[in-house]
């Protein structure tokens, strides 16, 4: 593909790459935060949660309550959340400037519709789940209608973010990006939700105690479903996204974007290996244990050792989502235009270098891109079921009885 020219050739210093400010990170982070959780504990209490928790009408309805409330709160704070990012962007000075930021919403533009669509959204999931807060409604008839609509809207708020604001040049490879992107967020918004979700609902309070076996059981083993498509979802757009910003595993440590990315990806390799233990070891035998009868208390089962893994990944996916507004430009032009600085006559500012034409898309990048589909989809769809496996193998006859405690007095659940 041609290159841009290069500049005028002599010995200078690369510009360096700014990381960017924390406080327009922590700004982003928020925002993100809050749109990302309200989709993923409406999406836990429609899809998983809510489905186990039908025991009872009291379990139902507390279990719905929880994640309503928590759902609705966060959707009320993406609102100021989204002005105060824009204000921050508004600003001359580095400031909030909210006059402007509450301006720019529906200015005529078709970045302004997508803001106001944004903020508007989010505000109506948050009034569509707000009457689920109250255990009175919780487990009413509207219950599936107003997590459902709820739904809708935040997912379209947060697909908003990634939007193509013109009229696209090239309309199938914005459209794939577009796939990409939201993959990315919605499977980020699901996974962080729900575990956030499942905190909150191992405190006490959301479940009936004579009910805490027969829900929790099937509402791990639903979420595990869901966080396996999500993992899916974000590595294959994330193998996209590298494919798009990333020329080669150097540029990983040689560029800005790179070592951000990096951080990045480790967090990200982290959660996969805590997600493997839930998956493989916490959730097989917390099945096996309730299939052979066990009623010791909860907390012996469960609250030692799986919030303590759910709260970990919890902080990890939220770092994730603070370095993410790190990431800035790509690895592929930073390490072009430190190159091209490099021989430059004169001192060079980052902003006047060229930058490097998009990827043009090949035969060998379909055909390495389905290879890698198809490997991601076995893996965690086989990864899905011999987790299912698991807990039946680990019952008392399988293994002995002395793989798994003797019961507790049913007096002391």
């Amino acid at each position: 593909m041609p290159l841009p020219p290069p500049l005028p050739y002599a010995a200078a210093p690369a510009p360096s790459t700014p990381l960017g400010p924390f406080e327009d990170s922590a700004v982003s982070w928020t925002t993100w935060t809050t749109l990302m959780g309200f989709v993923g504990l409406v999406l836990l209490a429609l899809l998983a949660a809510g489905p186990a928790a039908r025991i009872s009408s009291r379990t139902l309805a507390g279990v719905t309550a929880r994640l309503a409330r928590a759902a609705a709160v966060l959707g009320v704070l993406a609102v100021p959340a989204v002005l105060t990012d824009l204000a921050h962007g508004a600003s001359a000075d580095g400031g909030y400037d909210y006059g402007a930021a509450w301006r720019s919403l529906y200015d005529g533009t078709n970045s302004g519709r997508l803001l106001g669509l944004e903020v508007t959204l989010v505000l109506a999931g948050a009034v569509l789940v707000a009457p689920l807060a109250l255990r009175r409604y919780a487990a009413g008839p509207a219950r599936r209608w107003l997590l459902a609509a709820g739904l809708a809207a935040g997912a379209v708020a947060l697909g908003t973010t990634k939007f193509p604001d013109a009229v696209p040049q090239d309309w199938s490879r914005t459209v794939f990006e577009t796939a990409m992107w939201m993959l990315h967020l919605l499977g980020g918004a699901v996974w962080a939700g729900g575990l956030l979700g499942l905190l909150l609902l191992a405190a006490p309070g959301a479940v009936a105690p004579a009910d805490r076996g027969a829900f929790f059981s099937p509402a791990i083993r639903r979420f595990s479903a869901a966080a396996t498509s999500c993992v899916a979802a974000i590595a294959l757009s994330g193998l996209f996204l590298y494919w798009e910003h990333v020329d080669g595993l150097g540029q990983l440590l040689s560029t800005m974007y790179g070592r951000v990315l990096g951080v990045k990806i480790v967090i990200f390799g982290t959660l996969l290996l805590l997600g493997a233990f839930n998956q493989f070891v916490v959730h097989p035998r917390v099945e096996a244990l309730r299939d052979a009868g066990d009623r010791r208390p909860l907390h012996v089962l469960l609250v030692r050792t799986f919030p303590a893994v759910v709260a970990t990944e919890a902080v990890l996916v939220l770092t994730v989502l603070f370095v993410a507004p790190f990431l800035h430009g790509s690895a592929r032009n930073q390490a072009y235009q430190a190159g091209v600085a490099e021989h430059s006559a004169t001192a060079v500012d980052v902003k006047d270098l060229p930058k490097l034409p998009a990827k043009e898309v090949s035969l060998s990048t379909w055909t390495w891109g389905t290879a890698e589909t198809l490997v991601v989809l076995a893996l965690t769809v086989g990864g899905y079921l011999l987790s299912g496996r698991l807990a039946p193998r680990r019952a008392p006859g399988s293994r002995g009885p002395a793989t798994i405690p003797a019961a507790a007095p049913a007096a002391a659940e």
